[in-house]
């Protein structure tokens, strides 16, 4: 019987592998959520400056569905609607940035037209929304 307690050894000695690795996560989640800790204790009035402007541009969804409806926000707008949001939200903030999510059924000159309509506004930081997971390449076809 000694002969086979040997052949299949008891483990005697502690893995610390393991051990460091989650000790590493750790570490590094402490890191990262430290600032934001630190950030949330500590109250400090800031000083006001005369000129400034938020670090944040403005940024408007706009979104077309298959069925012509348009929203400006998750709000159903009309075309003159969304020209004079576009034109005070410009006016309130020349940085003004514009998303645009289009349905893939909705016709190629629809998006063009609001294209057009945000540039006419001085509008010029646009964006089209895509999902990435359902662009074709062109070697697929």
């Amino acid at each position: 019987m000694a002969g086979t307690a040997r052949r299949r050894g008891i483990i005697a000695e502690i893995n610390v592998t393991p051990l460091v690795d989650i000790m590493l996560v750790l570490l590094i989640i402490f890191m990262l959520t430290a600032n934001l800790i630190v950030r949330q204790v500590i109250e400090v009035e800031l000083p006001r400056a005369a000129e400034g402007s938020p670090a944040n541009p403005t940024t408007l969804a706009v979104t077309l569905q298959r069925d012509g409806a348009m929203f400006l926000n998750g709000k159903p707008v009309t075309a003159e609607e969304l020209r004079a949001a576009v034109g005070t939200a410009v006016a309130a903030d020349p940085k003004t940035q514009v998303l645009i999510a289009g349905d893939k059924a909705v016709a190629y000159g629809r998006v063009v037209w609001v294209l057009d309509l945000v540039k006419s506004l001085n509008v010029t930081s646009f964006a089209i929304q895509i999902d990435p997971a359902t662009v074709v390449g062109l070697s697929s076809r």
